[in-house]
């Protein structure tokens, strides 16, 4: 009957031995490639965000301690506590990944951020008082160990996105993109502007 139906136990373990094949092939061709590359930009963005969300949080400090010894200096103030006020009110979720205008916006807002923050540095050059507080110093080694950690942060998504993208454009992900992730998308990455968003403000004397 077995050898009627064309189906013998030699074609069993060979049919077995070719599922199996297939099976290591597939593991080991780059199917899993994008969904993980994916993963790692979300995972890299998160860490981007966080060290916004760092400067962001020592800024109130750092201003109320300038005010003390520089009130006269009120324009500046406001430009940073402004700044702050626009960059932290743009949603920060995964979802801003898959839409590159509100990344725009978010980098152009953090950029006009470090500028306010530079002018604000700047402008303690001219009270000793200031420079010399104990309080501001700690905030100012915290802030420059924040924009050292941004720095960081946004140069691991950039290599994220990257390898992410090159994946989708290349073979043999752009295969596997047709057949099985065509919903994922090319994503966006951090860009130097007019407001200069990819350099962190001075804050070293």
């Amino acid at each position: 009957m077995q050898a009627t139906l064309g189906v013998t136990p030699y074609r069993i373990a060979w049919r077995s031995a070719f599922l199996l094949l297939v099976a290591m092939l597939l593991t080991g061709c780059g199917v899993n490639n994008l969904p993980t590359y994916d993963e790692q930009v979300k995972s890299a963005w998160s860490q981007v965000e966080n060290q916004y969300q760092r400067r962001a949080d020592l800024i109130p400090n750092l201003v109320e301690t300038v005010k003390g010894y520089a009130q006269q200096e009120q324009e500046t103030l406001t430009a940073v506590i402004e700044a702050r006020s626009k960059a932290t009110s743009i949603q920060v979720d995964e979802s801003i990944l898959n839409n590159p205008e509100k990344l725009r916006q978010f980098q152009q807002a953090q950029g006009e951020l470090s500028s306010a923050l530079s002018r604000l540095m700047a402008v303690s050059e001219r009270y000793p008082d200031l420079k010399s507080n104990q309080n501001f110093l700690a905030l100012q080694s915290q802030l420059e160990g924040t924009e050292n950690r941004i720095a960081v942060a946004r140069r691991d998504f950039i290599a994220a996105v990257e390898r992410y993208n090159t994946e989708i454009r290349t073979f043999p992900g752009r295969i596997w993109h047709s057949l099985l992730y065509s919903d994922m998308e090319i994503r966006e990455t951090f860009e130097a502007t007019a407001t200069d968003a990819d350099q962190a403000p001075e804050v070293s004397f």
